[in-house]
C-alpha cells in the first residue's frame, strides 16, 4: 500500500494501454505504477511492493508476460498475477492458469467494469 492505497502494477509495453489502465486504475481509488517491459517490470515488483500485478502477454517478446508471470513467482511473489491479452478468451479456455502462475486474464480491451469488479474482489 501507498498513502492508503492499494498498488496495482501494469507491465505493458504499449503507451497507450499504459495511460488507459492509468487513468481507471486511479479513478477506481487505487495507486498505479507502471513498466513497460518484463525486466522493469521485475524492478518495480521488488521497489513498489505491489498489491496486484496485470502484465501484457505479448510485449518485447512472444509471451513475456508469462515468463515475467514465473519469474515474479521465483521472486516470492504472492500477490494476484493477472495477464492482458487480446487472445483472452481462447487462452481462458485452453490454460490452467495455475500453471503459468497467473490469477487470471483480462481480454483486451479490458471493460472498465469487469477490471473494477475483478480489482475489488482481489484487494478488498
Amino acid at each position: 500500500m501507498k498513502d492508503g492505497k492499494h498498488v496495482i502494477l501494469c507491465v505493458d509495453d504499449d503507451r497507450d494501454m499504459l495511460d488507459a489502465l492509468e487513468i481507471l486504475v486511479e479513478s477506481f481509488g487505487y495507486c498505479f505504477v507502471s513498466a513497460s517491459s518484463a525486466e522493469e517490470g521485475l524492478k518495480k515488483f521488488k521497489s513498489e511492493k505491489p498489491d496486484l500485478i496485470m502484465a501484457d502477454l505479448m510485449m518485447e517478446e512472444v509471451d513475456s508476460g508469462t515468463g515475467l508471470a514465473k519469474d515474479l513467482k521465483l521472486a516470492g511473489c504472492a500477490v494476484p498475477v493477472f495477464l492482458l491479452s487480446s487472445v483472452g478468451d481462447a487462452l481462458r479456455n485452453n490454460t490452467n492458469y495455475a500453471d503459468l502462475s497467473l490469477t487470471g486474464v483480462f481480454q483486451k480491451p479490458i471493460q472498465p467494469a469487469v477490471l473494477e469488479r475483478t480489482l475489488k474482489r482481489e484487494l478488498g
